[in-house]
């Protein structure tokens, strides 16, 4: 004999209790709600996007709307369909989002050109300045030191979907060129990433590109970045992320950013320099090397939270854009919600 479960009547406040729980968990996105204004977003928002509106035709949805749909997109690695399906689905979604049940959602493809239009105007860079700026204002960059990183261990390359490509087209690639068989079907080439490159580290081969941070000491805050192919070694990067405001500040890295020359421009940055040595087979570290670079290592060991939470909380090392700068919109948006959620914590601390 069948045996059926009875359902109660859904109750006027059942939807309300249903919520404290979810805040009582631990929801996060109840900490972003209440710990980011994301009307700080919307005078620039606004005064990029606004103009690229044409007059009639159905009303765009509400710019900050949009783009809490795409902290979401980042901060739960979601495809644009997933996106859209999570927001009807999950009531956190919905409440982070102040729709309701009875609210029309964006779909995957107003997500889609969205995003595409920040990548176009490079609103992501600019958005992620524009928070900087809110941390500074709240004293939150403390300016005690810097640490530049693009690869701590545990911490994979950002990968891209692997491309099948002959011989003779990725060396096109590599010298630059897109091949012609690409530009003879637009469908194709679309589905192409002539960008990403290869790399290599402890044996295992990675494809796509590279984020380099650099990160403040003692709030452990990105306060600026670098997109580059996996390729591009981490030293080739340092000096474009060191700006006016690191003067005099101790600069922090591990041994991959060694070598005269490069010591040399950071020193004419008028940065302190506290990097890791390096032994060489016929040159080993001296005992007082190696304690030098146990010392460096208990502040430069902080990036790791970083690239931690990118890895375990967002798993946003992998990514399924096409092209440096979609990446770089990706990427920059994964760092801006790192530093969201950072400002909660320092904040509560």
């Amino acid at each position: 004999m069948k045996s059926f479960k009875r359902h109660r009547t859904i109750g006027l406040f059942d939807s309300d209790f249903r919520i404290e729980k979810l805040i009582r968990l631990g929801d996060p996105l109840h900490r972003l709600s209440e710990g980011i204004d994301f009307e700080l977003f919307r005078p620039k928002l606004q005064e990029a996007l606004s103009k690229l509106e044409g007059a009639g035709g159905r009303p765009p949805y509400d710019y900050v709307l949009m783009f809490k749909i795409l902290v979401l997109q980042r901060y739960f690695n979601l495809s644009d369909d997933q996106v859209e399906f999570q927001i009807c689905d999950r009531i956190s979604f919905m409440r982070f989002l102040g729709l309701t049940v009875s609210d029309d959602v964006p779909d995957s493809n107003t997500v889609w050109s969205f995003r595409e239009r920040l990548v176009d105007l490079g609103l992501v860079q600019l958005l992620f300045d524009l928070f900087i700026r809110e941390l500074e204002k709240l004293g939150l960059i403390l300016n005690e030191g810097k640490i530049v990183d693009a690869r701590p261990d545990g911490y994979r390359d950002i990968e891209v979907p692997k491309q099948r490509n002959t011989r003779e087209e990725n060396k096109q690639i590599k010298a630059g060129e897109v091949p012609v068989a690409f530009t003879d079907n637009p469908a194709k080439v679309a589905q192409k990433d002539v960008d990403a490159r290869w790399t290599k580290k402890n044996n295992v081969s990675y494809y796509g590109y590279k984020n380099h941070v650099k990160v403040d000491g003692k709030s452990k805050l990105i306060t600026s970045f670098n997109v580059t192919d996996a390729s591009v070694h981490d030293s080739q990067e340092i000096v474009n992320l060191i700006d006016e405001k690191d003067k005099d500040q101790t600069l922090y890295a591990d041994s991959a950013y060694t070598g005269e020359d490069l010591h040399i421009k950071l020193e004419e940055k008028e940065v302190k320099l506290s990097i890791h040595e390096k032994g060489c087979k016929n040159k080993p570290l001296t005992e007082a090397q190696k304690s030098s670079n146990k010392e460096k290592s208990k502040v430069r060991v902080r990036v790791e939270h970083v690239f931690g939470f990118v890895e375990n909380s967002i798993n946003g090392s992998t990514l399924e854009y096409i092209g440096l700068k979609r990446t770089q919109a990706a990427i920059g948006m994964m760092n801006l919600v790192y530093n969201m959620f950072r400002k909660i914590q320092l904040q509560t601390v």
